[in-house]
């Protein structure tokens, strides 16, 4: 999974890399806003490092409304199949513990703003 846009996420930013299934799931359930970035392959896909460059800059831009995470390559497959978001790179938003939505592959800004205002502004489950 190494790529230098990635591990710049997990070094320079500090964002936690999500080793296991148990790893992401504690991640999520802490109180509050949540993304795993779910890389993928960065060697077949190309997309991987524009998601690693996008994700840091939805972060500021939505002043930092949500914590982030790295899914690493022990918690990837369970994250994917578990929140039914296939397609890699995806973007998992969680609240509260509770998976909400996800946004897979690539994206042009404005409709990553549309989707994550719209994803940020669902009530809290019951």
């Amino acid at each position: 999974m190494s790529h230098p846009l990635i591990d710049r996420l997990t070094g320079e930013l500090g964002w936690p890399c999500l080793g296991s299934a148990a790893e992401a799931e504690a991640f999520a359930a802490a109180p509050g806003w949540h993304v795993i970035f779910v890389p993928g392959d960065p060697v077949r896909n190309l997309e991987t490092a524009d998601v690693a460059v996008i994700l840091p800059e939805l972060h500021m831009a939505f002043q930092r409304a949500f914590d982030c995470a790295v899914a690493g390559d022990g918690a990837e497959s369970g994250l994917r199949h578990a929140t039914g978001v296939l397609k890699t790179p995806s973007l998992l938003f969680y609240r509260d513990g509770a998976f909400v939505s996800g946004i897979a592959k690539v994206r042009d800004w404005d409709d990553y703003m549309r989707r994550v205002q719209s994803i940020l502004s669902r009530p809290a489950a019951a």
